[in-house]
C-alpha cells in the first residue's frame, strides 16, 4: 500500500520541521510538500494536481499571520479551487473555540485536532481523515456534541462570526459592511447573541465569550 502523501500548512518553519519530523515516524505517512499559508498551500496543491502528483491529505493550521487563514483555505479546496478531487483537510492547530471549530466545520474540514494532542492521536487521525472518516480531538467532539444537544443556546456560525467581529471593536454599521448585510440584521443577530449568553450589552457578551471559549481570547 502506497504512503499517504501528506501537504503540511503551517506559518511557523519551526513548527513544520517538528511536524515533519514526528509525521516521518509514522508508517505509511510522508510529507510531500510544504505551505506557509492557505494562498500557498492552494497553489502547491495545483501544482501537485497538474503534475499528476496529487496529495492524499493536508495538514492545515487555522491562523497563519497576514495570509490566507486555514478555514478560508479549507473552504476553496473543498469547492475544487486546487483540483478535483479534493484531498480531505485535517485542521491541526491551538485554537479550541466554538467560533474556530464550527468555521472549520462549515468550510468542510474532515477532522480537527490540537497541537498539543499525543502523536499517537494525531497519527491516527490522519489515518481516519485519509481514508474519509472523520477526525476530532475528543474535547472538540464534546464542544460540537454541546451544540447539537442545545441548539436552541448555541450560537450560529453566523452569530459567532459577529461576535468575532465585534471583540475587534468594530461597530454595528462596520460589521454591517464587511458581512454584506443590513445594519439592522446585525442588530437582530445581537440580540439574539445577548440573550443565548444572558448579557445584556456588547462587553458582557464578549467577556463571557471569551471565558467560555467560544471566542479567542485575543
Amino acid at each position: 500500500m502506497a504512503d499517504i502523501r501528506v501537504l503540511l500548512v503551517d506559518d511557523h518553519p519551526v513548527v513544520r520541521a517538528g511536524l515533519r519530523a514526528m509525521l516521518a515516524d509514522f508508517d505509511g505517512v510522508t510529507v510531500v510538500a510544504e505551505a506557509a499559508d492557505g494562498g500557498a498551500a492552494l497553489a502547491e496543491l495545483f501544482r501537485l494536481h497538474t503534475l499528476g502528483e496529487p496529495v492524499d491529505l493536508v495538514l492545515m493550521d487555522l491562523q497563519m499571520g497576514a495570509g490566507m487563514d486555514g478555514a478560508t483555505a479549507t473552504g476553496r479546496i473543498k469547492a475544487g479551487d486546487a483540483g478535483t478531487p479534493p484531498p480531505p483537510v485535517l485542521i491541526l492547530t491551538t485554537y479550541d473555540t466554538d467560533a474556530d471549530i464550527l468555521a472549520a466545520v462549515e468550510a468542510g474540514a474532515a477532522g480537527y485536532m490540537l497541537k498539543d494532542a499525543p502523536p499517537e492521536q494525531i497519527r491516527q487521525a490522519v489515518l481516519s481523515a485519509a481514508a474519509g472518516q472523520t477526525a476530532l480531538a475528543p474535547g472538540v467532539a464534546a464542544r460540537l456534541m454541546g451544540h447539537i444537544r442545545n441548539p436552541v443556546t448555541a450560537l450560529s456560525p453566523r452569530e459567532l462570526q459577529i461576535l468575532e467581529l465585534l471583540a475587534t471593536g468594530l461597530g454595528n454599521r462596520a460589521i454591517a459592511r464587511q458581512l454584506f448585510i443590513s445594519e439592522a440584521t446585525v442588530k437582530t443577530h445581537l440580540v439574539h447573541i445577548y440573550a443565548k449568553l444572558g448579557v445584556d450589552n456588547r462587553t458582557a457578551a464578549i467577556a463571557v465569550a471569551r471565558q467560555r471559549r467560544i471566542i479567542r481570547d485575543s
